[in-house]
């Protein structure tokens, strides 16, 4: 009886999300989990490690720009390249890539290294090691993106999709900044690097189950610097895709303030290492909570109009945050940013797997690379440099100020973002 009970269960699981009988994407969705949870504790262990040897604000905005400048300057050759390639082994190299870069990092934090190097140059090394870390993030973003078409082959499990493999990023987002405070608070950052190193190379098992995936070409191939700009001539000839893509970018540059926790943990919250790392995971738990939601009860009417309800909200959210000097309303005010910041993942993501033609999917996602990277990385160097000019607070309110300005402007001047809708874009590419 238990047993005919479970699995009425599992069925009517499946019925909800079709997309998780397929073992192939829950080998992804097992990828995806564990590649950003080892970026993310890498990450959040070199921004406290930075602030930690420097005690200065703008060298974490620095951080930022030495991954952006790669990332957005790679990324159309990278997705050029990924579009000729098969998918599966590019992101093989690129976790591979990892490994070796993982592996350099955690040679610089041992204090031997750092007593023979010497603050000034371990401090450029950790830059570098960023910067290749960006190169890295310019193939792998495309690669994962393009991967994603050739496992979830039916589009109308797309936005399925997208919610399981958002979810299985939130939940890495989550837990990596709070084993890396963890871990920080033991040990220190050498324990840390040396467990983000650990799980790149558990990475590899997952990739085993996913099989060789047909390459898509083109009866022409297209001269280099002409196949260079379709990505970019695509998405600007999309009028809603660009608009949830500049809505984005700009919202998140503007209103970013994940880089200046070490700052608020130390001068403004007074809280140790595991509270750094609860700070740092909160948006990617109030995401997940949001993401496990969608992926029962997914969004299927007027998601233009939710989508800029919900920056909206991450904007309200930051200038809370800025404000706050009490550490639970911050961790909910962080919190409350990731569930609205979820809504628009999902939103922009389907966007991106729907209107894509399956031959352009390495270049359209390495423009969407571009748009995330100056967000989030060039976001990053502008929260340290406001900060270095206005002070930590000034700086994260003034920017989620910005945001909202932002979000009513897209509002008027991009009506086919505002009138999107799922189903009726889903027939026009049938």
């Amino acid at each position: 009886m238990e047993n005919d009970t479970a699995g009425k269960n599992l069925s009517g699981f499946y019925t909800k999300n079709p997309v998780l009988k397929n073992k192939e994407f829950r080998a992804y969705l097992c990828l995806r989990f564990g590649l950003f949870f080892a970026l993310s504790m890498q990450i959040t262990t070199i921004f406290y490690w930075v602030y930690q040897i420097t005690n200065d604000k703008l060298s974490l905005g620095f951080v930022g720009l030495a991954e952006v400048i790669p990332a957005v300057g790679c990324s159309l050759l990278a997705g050029h390249y990924v579009d000729l390639s098969e998918k599966r082994k590019m992101v093989l190299a690129c976790v591979i890539s990892y490994v070796v870069l993982g592996v350099s990092l955690y040679t610089l934090t041992t204090p031997f290294s750092f007593e023979k190097l010497g603050l000034h140059t371990t401090l450029y090394l950790i830059y570098f090691l960023v910067f290749v870390g960006g190169v890295i993030r310019s193939f792998m973003g495309p690669s994962l993106f393009s991967l994603f078409g050739l496992v979830v082959a039916d589009r109308k499990l797309y936005a399925n999709g997208t919610s399981w493999s958002s979810m299985a990023l939130q939940l890495g987002a989550v837990l990596g900044p709070l084993v890396a405070g963890v871990m920080i608070a033991i040990d220190g950052v050498v324990t840390g690097m040396f467990a983000v190193v650990f799980i790149q190379i558990l990475l590899l098992f997952p990739i085993i189950y996913i099989k060789t995936k047909p390459v898509v070409k083109k009866e022409q191939r297209e001269p280099i610097l002409q196949s260079l700009s379709q990505g970019l001539r695509f998405v600007v000839k999309t009028p809603a895709l660009l608009g949830a893509q500049l809505l984005d970018m700009f919202s998140v540059l503007f209103g970013g303030a994940i880089a200046l926790l070490p700052v608020y943990q130390k001068e403004i919250l007074h809280v140790d290492e595991v509270g750094f790392g609860l700070l740092r995971s909160a948006p990617g738990v109030g995401a997940l909570i949001t993401l496990g939601i969608l992926a029962f009860f997914p969004l299927k009417t007027n998601p233009g109009k939710k989508l800029f309800a919900a920056v909206a909200g991450f904007a309200l959210c930051i200038i809370t945050f800025g404000l706050s000097t009490n550490f639970v309303l911050s961790f909910a005010a962080l919190m409350f940013s990731g569930m609205f910041d979820a809504i628009s993942v999902v939103v922009r993501g389907t966007i991106l797997q729907l209107v894509t033609p399956d031959h352009m999917r390495g270049r359209v996602a390495s423009v969407n690379t571009i748009f995330i990277s100056s967000s989030n990385e060039l976001g990053d160097f502008e929260s340290g440099v406001m900060a270095h000019w206005l002070g930590t607070v000034r700086a994260v309110v003034t920017g989620g100020c910005i945001t909202l300005g932002v979000i009513m402007v897209t509002f008027f001047a991009a009506p086919e973002l505002r009138k999107f809708d799922f189903e009726e874009d889903h027939d026009k590419q049938q």
